[in-house]
């Protein structure tokens, strides 16, 4: 039987925290490049411009955070905005995350220790 590796995955639209809680360095995180700058500068262009613009730097944004799912047998999506069921969405069209457990969960905006509790708690139940 192959070794469960679970990963917590608190995020939003602008920063996904990471937390593996085996790993020596708890947590990474991933950067969106969708900010409040590039969607005022696609935004002075045109709304249309603005909101593919926001398309292809959300998708880059969760293929990101993808590559580092592939990884695990676990993962729970949790944060504080509808990304993680956006996020949850996208890993559903790809076969390549049929055989990972995933869960998704609401949760307040937390600190980096609240978010390491919280995920230590969800495995545990598990």
């Amino acid at each position: 039987m192959k070794t469960q590796k679970n990963l917590g995955i608190w995020m939003d639209h602008s920063i996904a925290n990471l937390i593996d809680l085996d790993s020596k360095k708890n947590t990474k995180s991933i950067v969106s490049d969708f900010t409040s700058n590039t969607k005022e500068e696609a935004l002075n262009k045109s709304e249309s411009l603005m909101h593919n613009k926001r398309q292809q730097m959300n998708e880059a944004y969760y293929r990101e955070i993808a590559d580092e799912i592939l990884n695990y047998t676990n993962v729970l999506l949790f944060g504080p905005t509808n990304a993680n069921v956006e996020l949850h969405n996208y890993l559903d069209k790809d076969l390549h995350f049929k055989d990972i457990n995933i869960n998704v969960e609401s949760a307040d905006k937390m600190t980096n220790n609240q978010q390491v509790a919280f995920v230590k708690k969800h495995f545990k139940q598990s």
